[in-house]
């Protein structure tokens, strides 16, 4: 619940007692018998405790009456009120709001704003939660990637951009995008700064593929599921704002969205790392459209929009806008998604395939003594994947080319035919020409004589 404070200017006490009166609320009244400067020029302290979605219908009442905006209209959040009469004032407004609890369109506005902090806080915090996400990528460890989401400011900016296009507040909108721009190419270069500082020292292992890290490979060949989290985090931020609870986690989830990815560009940008620079940029760029698209589409669903006719037909047409060009640019970037989805899911095929291939020809009489121990499929050129409609010239072309086939066997057996055979045997099934390689573990069974058997253990 809200508890609002409004001080009432000389010569408007009448009409906004009858406002109120009007409205079926209870409102407590306070003569103001102050002389002293300007607080001469009220005539009354009116306090009004409400529920949340109850404040912006009864201030545009009060507003439409003819309440100034030189009254002081200060709104506080309250715990509780135990009466049965204010029970029945929050069944009514959530009946005629249809359920729905929202904050106040100018509660939104403020805390929209709180949320961005200023230049200084913005630019330490970012730089901070992309060193410590570029480290824990490295490290790959989960742990110290969360820490570096929860410390990120991203979510303000995020927000505030949408809140600012819904409720027309011009410099709101241009500061939220100024910041969340700022905020990717602060945390993309600052990845890159710092994990070419630990390639060169060296503080990692030389030789390692960053592209196996688990942490990493991840967000290096995104698929169409990180979209599905990154409008997931919109919805759940505008919610979690407009119902006046703390956004804190929904800003981790934001963050999640953004941060790792930007890290993961920089490193791979410091490695020599092309094609899986331009897969985690991608990712970070679909992320941060489909964060403001959700956004504004949930605070346009919550009825938020400016009060002033002029004021909300143009919010009304910024809003199509905008949401035109981020659903543009999400389906055009969609299509580079698409495709690493398309790859993953034959990638996954032709794996199965292959175990399946290896095993039936293992299978035979002829190779009982063999054991299939491990299996590895070799791609062509990047990780990535692109159609062949938008691949760009010299794009490699991401296709299986070797399988390797760990196997043991014993160490007086040799098998000289079956790298081919294994060979033949995939690509029948798979119709797809691979060079196969075996690798041989010998192994040594003693297996017990009949004597042995037979004799009675000690």
């Amino acid at each position: 619940m809200r508890v609002v404070e409004i001080s009432v200017p000389l010569g408007q006490q009448d009409a906004v007692v009858e406002t109120l009166d009007a409205a079926g609320v209870d409102y407590y009244l306070t003569d103001e018998v102050s002389d002293r400067g300007s607080a001469a020029d009220y005539a009354a302290i009116v306090t009004v405790p409400l529920p949340r979605n109850a404040v912006e219908p009864v201030i545009d009442d009060l507003r439409d009456a003819g309440l100034s905006h030189d009254a002081h209209v200060i709104v506080s959040n309250a715990e509780v009120d135990l009466s049965r009469r204010f029970r029945r004032l929050m069944d009514r407004y959530e009946a005629e709001s249809n359920w729905q609890i929202r904050i106040a369109r100018a509660e939104l506005r403020i805390r929209a704003s709180e949320l961005s902090p200023g230049m200084q806080t913005f630019l330490v915090l970012t730089v901070t939660s992309s060193l410590v996400a570029t480290a824990g990528l490295l490290l790959d460890s989960a742990a110290v990637v969360v820490g570096a989401m929860v410390i990120a400011p991203l979510v303000g900016p995020a927000l505030s951009a949408s809140v600012g296009t819904v409720l027309d507040e011009q410099s709101m909108f241009r500061r939220g995008v100024r910041l969340q721009i700022l905020g990717v190419v602060l945390a993309i270069l600052t990845a890159t700064v710092f994990a070419g500082a630990v390639r060169s020292i060296p503080l990692f292992p030389p030789g390692r593929d960053i592209t196996r890290i688990a942490e990493i490979s991840g967000r290096i060949s995104p698929d169409f599921l990180s979209l599905v989290i990154a409008l997931g985090a919109g919805v759940a931020g505008v919610f979690s704002l407009s119902s006046g609870v703390s956004a804190a986690l929904v800003g981790v989830m934001i963050a999640a969205a953004l941060i790792p990815p930007a890290a993961a560009a920089g490193i791979s940008i410091a490695w020599g790392e092309p094609f899986a620079a331009i897969g985690s940029t991608v990712l970070v760029l679909v992320n941060l459209l489909a964060i403001n698209l959700s956004a504004l589409v949930t605070l346009r669903y919550l009825g938020y929009q400016p009060k002033n006719w002029l004021q909300r037909e143009h919010s009304r047409s910024a809003t199509v806008k905008r949401a035109v060009v981020l659903l543009a640019l999400i389906a055009l970037l969609s299509v580079f998604l698409g495709g690493i989805t398309l790859a993953s899911v034959q990638d996954a095929r032709f794996e199965r395939s292959v175990r399946a291939a290896t095993d039936d020809t293992l299978s035979r009489p002829a190779y009982d003594d063999v054991e299939h121990v491990d299996r590895t499929v070799v791609y062509s050129g990047s990780s990535l994947w692109f159609p062949r409609a938008v691949r760009p010239p010299g794009f490699p072309v991401h296709r299986p080319t070797r399988v390797v086939i760990t196997v043991g066997t014993p160490s007086d057996r040799t098998y000289p035919q079956l790298a081919t055979t294994l060979q033949r045997s995939i690509q029948a099934r798979t119709r797809t020409a691979v060079t196969v390689e075996v690798r041989y573990l010998e192994t040594d069974v003693a297996v017990p004589s009949d004597r042995t058997r037979s004799r009675p253990p000690p």
